[in-house]
């Protein structure tokens, strides 16, 4: 599938520096984690972006890039965590990453964001 909301540069940018090498060859893969995030935040906020992208104000793209590419580098850092440091270097990274996600998750579902994006 094509991605609409993050490129695997983003992706990868916050999976970090020690993110495995086997993973950063493997577009497939990051393809597929960038459309589960993908789907996931059109759930959550109930909300097609996919298909409305196209249309939105470029602070709304950068907020769904967010979201999606913070998402999507959980799933990579999560698929080979032996390339960090340690274990803590990778929970601390999903940690950061997790709570960008939920801020960016509650911006978009909040009615008076939506109401700010509608008119943007």
């Amino acid at each position: 599938m094509v991605t609409t909301l993050c490129i695997s540069g983003a992706v990868l940018n916050k999976a970090g520096e020690n993110v495995s090498t086997t993973i950063n060859g493997d577009p497939a893969v990051l393809d597929q984690f960038i459309n589960q995030a993908e789907g996931y935040i059109n759930c959550v906020t109930r909300h097609n972006w996919i298909d409305d992208f196209s249309g939105l104000n470029t602070d709304v793209k950068l907020i769904l890039e967010e979201v999606c590419s913070n998402l999507a580098a959980i799933y990579v850092i999560m698929y080979d965590m032996f390339g960090y440091s340690s274990l803590d270097e990778a929970e601390v990274m999903i940690n950061v990453l997790l709570t960008r996600s939920q801020q960016g998750l509650a911006l978009l579902k909040d009615q008076k964001v939506k109401d700010f994006i509608s008119g943007a």
